[in-house]
């Protein structure tokens, strides 16, 4: 059960971003192999003054049109599946969002299942 988080400048309409919520939703569970149903996402709007990010590093030209998807999920994923999520991830959201590619960032953050409780106080992973 992932955790995202996808935050960008405020200003995008409502639909555009529930338009990015599905497809990242979607690709999470195309590419990492995770139940369609298990969704917990979080958009997060920044005004320009709390929204801050290189336009330039690793010689990728970004524009305010840029987004920060941040994915908290088990470990044990290999490194070409991670990839290869990026890659679609980026694509689709340029597709079907018209979100330019150079302007996707992506971290994946990897937890051991003992890190998570879903809800009254349980830990289910915890043996």
């Amino acid at each position: 059960m992932p955790l995202t988080r996808i935050s960008m400048l405020a200003g995008r309409s409502s639909e555009v971003k529930a338009q990015i919520k599905e497809v990242v939703s979607q690709t999470v569970v195309d590419k990492l192999h995770v139940p369609a149903s298990d969704r917990f996402v979080l958009i997060e709007e920044y005004d320009r003054e709390n929204f801050s990010y290189d336009p330039n590093c690793l010689d990728i030209e970004r524009s305010d049109g840029f987004l920060i998807v941040q994915i908290v999920l088990n470990a044990g994923r290999t490194s070409d599946v991670k990839k290869e999520f990026y890659e679609a991830l980026a694509e689709q959201l340029h597709q079907q969002c018209q979100i330019r590619t150079e302007d996707v960032f992506i971290n994946l953050v990897e937890v051991t299942k003992d890190n998570w409780s879903y809800g009254n106080g349980a830990a289910p992973f915890i043996l």
